[in-house]
């Protein structure tokens, strides 16, 4: 293209080019591995120039399977290459017609023909037809190859790099089924269903408050005794010399008397892409969690605890290799803050970017996706002015709110009928003792909140902007890229004009596998924060790999290639695969991760669980409730034998054992085949006060487009198992009842399309 940036010809799936200049690079190869005893003699050139993964399919090794797309990309340039070439061979010095050339044999710089015609002696081309036909024979072959070989444990495939076919699926599934995609998109017209927030029994209540004051009462006394008898294990929770304890024995209570249960449950080591998979680094704890020690050994799990919600977080790719090449180009650092050292021509070139992308005026990016908030907004509040906000909006958002020193009001979490009786209250009372008018009233809320799943009711909130003429601030930090048919966020979910809302807010950490966040709007505003932004004024820039991920991954959600405009504002030297440029990849992630989520979502709930959210939501949080049973949930779903009663392992291992030999051989990049176990750990996240209230405990399951369909279907099994002995199913599964675990694996395209209100 002459505008913005280039497609790539052909990409390997190590990521690396082949030469396809010459058709002869292709037809020209002699696979040892087919049977050639009764063909005539084949002249053999050099083949330097081939990548390896050619050269082993050469040597016939099952493991160097050429990719499928380079017979695409041998017919594309077959349009536009001669039907003759010249090639260098290699021949005996005293061969005849007869013989057969071999490597081995002198070398000698001679001119010939491209290949053999079996049957004849005579040199002459191979066709186009044989040569696909054989690549297709040698691909079927190989790949047959590896699906009856057995799939090697992905940890030692990560250190050594011994399989970066099965490596890439373990970053992203592959899952070609049309069935399972869907799009996201609220029906234009039609109100937002309110949550399923169904509640426990009262005995479930009444037992989760129980719960909490035995264990803060054996807290303190623990802490009472232990000053007593053991006052140097306290030492530095009391005054000593004169000195304050930086942190007192009351200050640090909650987290080393309740936090400190179920710190094996938190912050574990991982390494390696936390992508569809992730790999743990075992460790063991011999003082009840206050210290751990790493093993030594790793477990690859299930990964649905990420924010990686397109699945961008990925070794290898298209984006991956722009990251390379930038590094090449600008290095690891810009070096300063924007208005002290400046700003590199890609940061200029990603906000207007984003600007198109969000479909607004102006744009700017941050550093940091909390300090795009938190600094944000005392740059357009001020005293005097009113801010209303969610009761269940971020802690970056109620940080920012209070350092604008401005007047805060809250509402219940969605509930629009209190929302407007506060803007009326507000309006008519004005400020407190004064009774002036507001400056001004910013509204403040999330477009996907993160612990409870649910979605803005974002048209209902801009009939009352056009009532009462506040000012609107939209929080998109989990919702774009991940809502909507074109993934741009709350906006094209519900089908509003982004030029309407006057702030839009977002990151880049989870959709965009980047870092840092952006603000956009009119370009008057953005100017103002601009100059007011403390960020922006002494924080760094952005670095250019993450430059480049947010453009490369942004990019193939619009899809540039179909339009020059927006493909001119990608830098010349982008390099993208034409399934990334014409959008037909980030399509296909959206769909796949919006078929994902509510296919969990419904799933759990006709398992019997209280399930908070809007299907949509690729952020699914299961109740708990009960503090003992957290860390019993997380450790039962990455060690899955623990939800087995010990007279049933022996028998699920064996199970466990031929289902994995059967899986592995219909599909090696199933999640089973990937963990090397039909029952694979799953990594989750489980989550308590004060990020929740107090009594709503839960998990938080995290929807990929990176998992595939049988993933999902391991996490509902898995979640009926522990859910069966930890006893969390509270519900009866709404409307029809509820299902079993062979019906819900059954029924998945009908309960994606299930509303919550009719019965199946």
């Amino acid at each position: 293209m002459g505008s913005g940036f280039r497609f790539q010809e052909r990409e390997s799936e190590a990521g690396s080019k082949l030469d396809l200049n010459n058709l002869t690079d292709i037809v020209n190869i002699n696979h040892d591995h087919h049977d050639h005893h009764d063909d005539p003699p084949r002249p053999t050139r050099k083949m330097n120039s081939l990548p390896s993964q050619m050269m082993e399919l050469t040597n016939g090794k099952a493991g160097g399977a050429l990719p499928l797309d380079a017979k695409w990309a041998a017919a594309h340039t077959h349009s536009s290459t001669t039907t003759s070439t010249t090639t260098t061979t290699r021949s005996h010095s005293d061969s005849s017609a007869g013989s057969s050339s071999s490597p081995d044999d002198n070398d000698s710089e001679t001119t010939a023909p491209p290949s053999l015609t079996p049957g004849s002696t005579m040199p002459s081309e191979e066709s186009l037809e044989d040569a696909t036909r054989r690549l297709d024979d040698a691909h079927k072959e190989s790949e047959s190859a590896l699906v009856h070989r057995s799939a090697p444990h992905l940890g030692a495939i990560e250190d050594n790099g011994s399989d970066g076919n099965l490596l890439k699926h373990a970053e992203f599934g592959w899952d070609a089924n049309p069935a399972y995609r869907y799009t996201s998109q609220h029906i234009p017209g039609s109100a937002l269903p309110k949550t399923d927030e169904e509640e426990p029994s009262y005995a479930i209540v009444l037992l989760t408050y129980f719960s909490y004051i035995v264990l803060i009462g054996v807290g303190h006394l623990r802490d009472y005794v232990g000053k007593h008898l053991f006052p140097k294990s306290y030492k530095h929770l009391m005054q000593s010399n004169g000195y304050a304890a930086l942190n007192s024995d009351f200050d640090s209570f909650y987290t080393r008397r309740l936090k400190t249960r179920l710190d094996d449950c938190f912050s574990r080591p991982v390494t390696g892409v936390c992508g569809r998979t992730v790999v743990c680094l075992d460790r063991s704890t011999n003082d009840y969690n206050e210290t751990f020690k790493l093993t030594g050994t790793k477990t690859r799990a299930l990964n649905i605890s990420g924010y990686n919600y397109l699945g961008f977080a990925q070794s290898q790719g298209g984006c991956a290799d722009n990251v390379e090449e930038v590094l090449k180009r600008y290095g690891v650092s810009s070096y300063g803050s924007r208005l002290g050292t400046g700003h590199l021509d890609l940061q200029q070139q990603t906000e207007k970017l984003v600007a198109r992308f969000l479909g607004t005026e102006d744009s700017m990016v941050i550093s940091m996706g909390f300090a795009t908030n938190s600094t944000s907004i005392p740059a357009i509040a001020s005293p005097g002015t009113l801010i209303i906000s969610d009761e269940y909006n971020h802690s970056s958002i109620r940080f920012g709110a209070r350092l604008s020193r401005s007047h805060i009001r809250q509402y219940k979490h969605n509930n629009m009928e209190q929302l407007e009786s506060l803007l009326r209250e507000c309006i008519s009372q004005g400020m407190p003792r004064t009774h002036r008018p507001w400056k001004k009233i910013l509204v403040i809320v999330e477009g996907l909140y993160s612990m409870e799943g649910s979605l803005v009711n974002l048209p209902e909130i801009m009939r009352l902007k056009r009532k009462y003429k506040f000012y609107l601030y939209v929080d998109e930090a989990h919702s774009v890229g991940a809502i909507g048919p074109r993934g741009r966020g709350v906006c094209d979910y519900f089908g509003v004009d982004p030029r309407q809302v006057d702030i839009l807010m977002g990151t880049f950490t989870k959709s965009f596998g980047a870092a840092g966040g952006y603000i956009g709007g009119s370009k008057a505003v953005i100017d103002r924060i601009r100059l007011l932004n403390h960020s922006n004024v002494y924080g760094e820039t952005l670095s250019p790999p993450v430059l480049t991920q947010i453009i490369t991954s942004m990019a193939s959600i619009m899809g540039v290639g179909n339009n020059p405009e927006e493909a001119a504002l990608l830098p010349e030297w982008i390099d993208l695969p034409r399934s990334l440029a014409d959008g037909s990849e980030g399509l296909e992630r959206l769909r796949r991760l919006a078929f994902n989520s509510r296919y969990l979502s419904s799933g759990l709930r006709k398992l019997g669980f209280i399930v908070f959210g809007h299907r949509d939501s690729p952020i699914v949080p299961l109740l708990i409730y009960l503090p003992g049973k957290m860390g019993s949930f997380s450790r039962m779903m990455l060690y899955r034998d623990m939800s087995l009663p010990p007279d049933e392992r022996l028998v699920r291992d064996e199970k466990d054992l031929s289902e994995r030999e059967r899986l592995a051989l219909e599909d090696p990049t199933s999640s089973w085949a990937l963990s090397g176990r039909a029952r694979p750990p799953i990594v989750v996240v489980v989550v308590a006060y004060p990020a929740t209230p107090l009594i709503s405990s839960r998990v938080r399951f995290c929807v990929s487009s990176a998992h595939t369909k049988k993933d999902i279907d391991d996490v509902l099994i898995a979640c009926d198992e522990v859910g069966g002995v930890l006893d969390l199913k509270y519900q009866n599964g709404g409307p029809g009842g509820r299902w079993t675990i062979d019906q819900v694996l059954s029924r998945s395209t009908e309960l994606v399309a299930w509303d919550g209100k009719s019965a199946i």
